[in-house]
């Protein structure tokens, strides 16, 4: 990371950043890292709940923070026009593809109506401010053909939390349409890749699960050993984020993954066996279900040459830097705070341990 790209953020973010989902694992981390930057921070998030980063951050983070259904539109309207933030990133959202099935109705209704209340009550300001909407990987229309998707690729879900996400995409189009005839607010979506990292303790992820498995010394059960996703530490595409929402660039996508093509499930979990000095015993469900998508990856090379983007963790290490965060807070008793603050030093001082 170059003093100057990290300087042009500082200086490019001069006004308020109002993060939705701030509480959430990606939201924690993000900021996290916009306080270590030296930039003011507006939360937005769900009442307070058990979020395991986020509430153990808590007292390390300054913020002013509201606490609501992203949902209720009256409410989003209300601490928008109160604030007036000069950028928005929208990261609130139901996150989770199995959970989607369970539950459609709130999935749909959270990522599609809470994008569009983030997006109606900015067209009322007139600060005309810069918004950032996270979708997923999974708005690809997916054939199984093994490609590496960039972003003027056709969308198309495949299960209730991609269809989701396809549906926030044509929020997002409609009012990128719409703020370009009035001059108004510049909205972007990006798309990023498997984020892991520590502190997210997230239900049927998988490198949480290797490592409860580990620390609680029990057998663990891995689902579709085959599937392959672009794997990439949290603070990789956070950090494309903020290039993207400051870039003066025209461009409403992007894409944000790793450089090397996407990783099988059983080799995520034959890095993490290797890393830990106690592994859990897997057991593999080959084909348990068709519910998810057997394989998925990205190409980055749009943000890699407009943004100068680059991600500062290769698969592997972005692996073992996960295991080694949760080894400093069990093993080694670190607190959160320090185990985090280590890994945003890495990302802007480029310095990594590969050990």
């Amino acid at each position: 990371m170059s003093s100057n790209q990290i300087e042009s953020i500082v200086n490019r973010l001069d006004g308020p950043v109002l993060v939705t989902g701030h509480t959430g694992f990606k939201g924690a981390w993000l900021v996290l890292l916009l306080q270590k930057l030296g930039i003011k921070v507006i939360g937005v998030s769900l009442p307070k709940e058990d979020q395991y980063l986020y509430s153990n951050l808590h007292s390390k983070v300054e913020i002013k923070e509201y606490f609501f259904d992203i949902r209720n539109y009256a409410e989003v309207s209300a601490v928008i026009l109160k604030e007036k933030p000069k950028f928005i990133i929208h990261l609130a959202a139901q996150a989770l593809v199995l959970d989607s099935y369970a539950n459609p109705s709130e999935t749909f209704s959270t990522n599609i109506m809470g994008t569009l209340n983030v997006l109606e009550a900015s067209a009322k300001l007139d600060t005309k401010p810069k918004i950032l909407v996270a979708t997923t990987d999974k708005v690809y229309k997916n054939q199984g053909l093994q490609k590496r998707f960039i972003e003027s690729d056709s969308l198309g879900g495949k299960d209730p939390y991609s269809w989701s996400k396809v549906g926030t995409e044509s929020v997002v189009g409609a009012y990128q349409n719409m703020f370009k005839l009035v001059n108004g607010a510049k909205v972007m979506s990006v798309r990023s890749g498997n984020v892991i990292g520590g502190g997210d303790r997230s239900k049927n992820r998988l490198l949480p699960d290797i490592i409860s498995g580990a620390f609680e010394n029990r057998e663990i059960c891995i689902r579709n050993p085959k599937d392959t996703r672009p794997w990439q530490h949290v603070l990789d595409p956070l950090w494309g984020y903020l290039l993207a929402i400051t870039t003066e660039h025209s461009e409403e996508a992007f894409n944000f993954s790793p450089q090397e093509s996407s990783y099988s499930v059983d080799e995520v979990v034959q890095i993490a066996k290797e890393s830990l000095a106690n592994p859990p015993v897997v057991k593999y469900q080959q084909n348990v279900n068709d519910l998810e998508t057997q394989y998925l990856d990205l190409d980055s090379n749009k943000a890699r040459d407009l943004l100068k983007w680059s991600n500062k963790w290769d698969q592997k290490a972005s692996i073992k830097s996960t295991i080694k965060w949760w080894e400093n807070v069990y093993l080694n008793n670190k607190s959160i705070t320090d185990s985090c603050e280590i890994d945003i030093k890495q990302l802007l001082e480029s310095k990594f341990d590969t050990n």
